[in-house]
């Protein structure tokens, strides 16, 4: 059936998850995080701009908000497990490519790239990430949901 070994981290793709929306029209700064209050361990999704504008075609769009390098090093310190973001990289395509990708991955931490966050609202929320398992690779296809937290307060 295969090697098993890599299951434990299928975990961090599982679990709670905070989205977090973010205002810069550019990148997205540790001055904008540190209000949030990031805690170890946490999975971060980011909604930016991009969900709204970058979804609606299907041409490339360069000028999309990315992690800058700073704020990949900010979350990195505060080690998160995991980052997503609403378009194709957390890197810009301009600038602070691999500087931020660097960055995430030596923390180990993993990042969902090209999540389409346009109808879901800041908050708390249940994430299900599960790569395809593909031999040898640093990344992979994924099918990611989430799931409302139902609060249990009446």
């Amino acid at each position: 059936m295969g090697d098993y070994a890599s299951v434990p981290l299928l975990s961090v793709g599982m679990g709670q998850a905070r989205v977090i929306e973010i205002h810069d029209p550019e990148s997205i700064k540790p001055e904008e995080l540190r209000p949030h209050q990031i805690q170890r361990g946490e999975r971060v999704l980011f909604k930016t701009r991009n969900s709204l504008r970058c979804w609606q075609t299907d041409d490339f769009v360069e000028d999309f908000v990315y992690f800058s390098q700073e704020a990949a090093r900010y979350l990195a310190a505060q080690q998160v497990q995991l980052v997503g973001i609403d378009y194709l990289s957390v890197g810009g395509f301009t600038k602070d490519g691999v500087e931020t990708h660097h960055a995430l991955l030596e923390a180990d931490i993993w990042l969902i790239e090209g999540l389409n966050l346009t109808n879901i609202a800041p908050g708390i929320y249940e994430l299900i990430c599960l790569p395809l398992k593909i031999e040898d690779a640093d990344g992979a296809p994924a099918r990611a949901i989430l799931r409302p937290v139902e609060s249990t307060a009446k």
